[in-house]
C-alpha cells in the first residue's frame, strides 16, 4: 500500500509521525512524508522519503495573510489560539496545489495527517481515500480547529462542505489518564520520541552524584530570543547540590557555558538524557512534555504560549508537574518551586506511574494494522 503522511512546519510535527511512518515502511508499505520545504532535512534525517508541499515556512503562514499583508499576534489568549488555527488553515490552503499534484502522481491508499495538518483531510476527501488524523503531542485546543475552519471556508465551500471533514480514524499518543477529555475517540498509541540525535558521551546516559535538573526553552532560543530568561533560570536553579543540563542550540549554549562554568549546555538527546535527570524545567512543548513522561521525570512547566496551558495543567492535576502561580513566573520563583519538587517524593512517584501507563500502550507496529484495514477497505 501507499501511505502519505502530512506534517506541519516544525520539527515536532515531523517527529510525532515518524514512529508510525517508520513502522509502515518496515511493514513493506510505500511511505512519503510531506511538509514545508524547510522540514525536508528533518524528514530525511529520520530515514524517510520527503516531499515538499510549499517553499514557505510556517512563520510565513502565521504572520501574513493570504495576500501577504502582515498580521500581528492578538493579546487575548483565546483569540491568539484562533489566530494560530487560522495560520494552520493558511498552511493547508497554500499546500493544496502541491498536495493535489502529489496525489495525482503518486495515488496514496490512505492519508495520515498531523493534528493540525488540515490539508490531509481535504486531499483525502478529493481522492476518496481514508483519512487518519494523528496527534502531534498532548492535544490541541478546539479554538485552533475553529480558527482553521474559518480560514478554510472558501476551500470547504468549493468541496460542498460546511465544516472540516472528520477523520476515519483518530490516533492519540497521550496516556489516557492525562489525555484531553474532549479528544475524539479512537486508538491510543505509545509515544516514541524521535528528536534529532548526536553522538552520545558517557555523562549523557549515566547519573552523577548530584541531583540533575534539565532546563530547556525550546529549539528556537537564541542570543536575540528568550536568552536572557533562560540565562536567569540557569543561574537561579544552579547550586552546589544540583547539576544543571541545558538543552539549547549551540549559539545559545556556547554563551551559557561561558557565563555558567560547570553547566553542560548544548543540543541534547533528551530521550536519553532525561533518564538520568530528577526534574525537567521547560516551556511546555508537547513533545518535550511527553518525552519527560516516558522517562518518568517530574516537570516544572512555564508555558510560553496560551495553547500550552491546558495540556500541562492536566499533568499538574495528575501530580507529575507544577505550573507557576499568577505573578510567580520569575526566575527566582521558578527556581524555588524546582527545589520544592526535588524535595517532594510524590512527584517522582507519580511520574513513574505515568511512565508505566505510557509504556503499556500498544506501539506503532501494533496500531498499524488498523490503518492497513482502512486502506484495504
Amino acid at each position: 500500500m501507499r501511505m502519505l503522511f502530512l506534517a506541519g512546519g516544525s520539527p515536532a510535527t515531523v517527529f510525532a509521525l515518524v514512529p508510525l511512518a517508520t513502522a509502515a515502511r518496515n511493514g513493506g508499505h510505500e511511505v512519503l512524508v510531506a511538509a514545508t520545504a524547510d522540514m525536508a532535512g528533518v524528514i530525511t534525517a529520520a530515514g524517510l522519503p520527503a516531499a515538499s508541499v510549499t517553499p514557505l515556512a510556517m512563520r510565513d503562514f502565521m504572520l501574513a495573510g493570504r495576500d501577504g499583508s502582515p498580521l500581528s499576534l492578538p493579546d487575548d489568549p483565546g483569540e491568539r489560539m484562533r489566530f494560530g488555527g487560522r495560520g494552520f488553515g493558511r498552511l493547508a490552503a497554500g499546500s493544496l496545489p502541491a498536495l493535489r499534484e502529489l496525489g495525482r502522481g503518486w495515488r496514496p491508499d490512505v492519508v495520515v495527517g498531523g493534528a493540525l495538518a488540515f490539508g490531509a483531510a481535504l486531499l483525502a476527501g478529493e481522492l476518496k481515500v481514508p483519512y487518519v488524523r494523528h496527534a502531534w503531542d498532548m492535544g490541541e485546543p478546539l479554538a485552533m480547529e475553529l480558527g482553521a475552519a474559518d480560514e478554510l471556508a472558501p476551500e470547504l465551500a468549493r468541496s460542498g462542505l460546511t465544516e472540516l471533514p472528520a477523520a476515519d480514524l483518530w490516533i492519540d499518543i497521550c496516556p489516557p489518564s492525562v489525555a484531553d477529555p474532549a479528544a475524539p475517540s479512537g486508538l491510543t498509541m505509545r509515544f516514541v520520541p524521535c528528536g534529532l540525535q548526536r553522538e552520545l558521551e558517557p555523562w549523557m546516559y549515566t547519573r552523577g552524584e548530584r541531583r540533575r535538573v534539565c532546563v530547556t526553552a525550546g529549539s528556537r532560543v537564541s542570543k536575540e530570543y528568550e536568552f536572557d530568561h533562560l540565562d536567569a533560570l540557569v543561574g537561579k536553579v544552579s547550586g552546589p547540590d544540583v547539576e544543571v543540563l541545558v538543552a539549547a542550540p549551540e549559539e545559545a549554549a556556547a554563551a551559557l557555558r561561558e557565563r555558567h562554568p560547570g553547566v553542560r549546555a548544548g543540543w541534547l538527546p533528551l530521550d536519553t538524557v532525561l533518564h538520568t535527570c530528577d526534574l525537567l524545567l521547560h516551556a511546555g512543548g508537547g513533545q518535550t512534555a511527553l518525552t519527560a513522561v516516558r522517562a518518568g521525570v517530574p516537570q516544572m512547566v512555564v508555558p510560553n504560549m496560551p495553547k500550552l496551558w491546558g495540556p500541562n495543567r492536566r499533568l499538574a492535576d495528575h501530580g507529575v508537574a507544577r505550573l507557576p502561580q499568577a505573578g510567580e513566573d520569575g526566575p527566582g520563583d521558578v527556581a524555588r518551586v524546582c527545589r520544592e519538587m526535588l524535595a517532594t517524593p510524590s512527584y517522582a512517584r507519580r511520574a513513574a506511574e505515568l511512565a508505566a501507563e505510557l509504556a503499556a500502550l500498544p506501539g506503532p507496529a501494533e496500531v498499524l494494522p488498523a490503518v492497513e484495514a482502512l486502506a484495504r477497505g
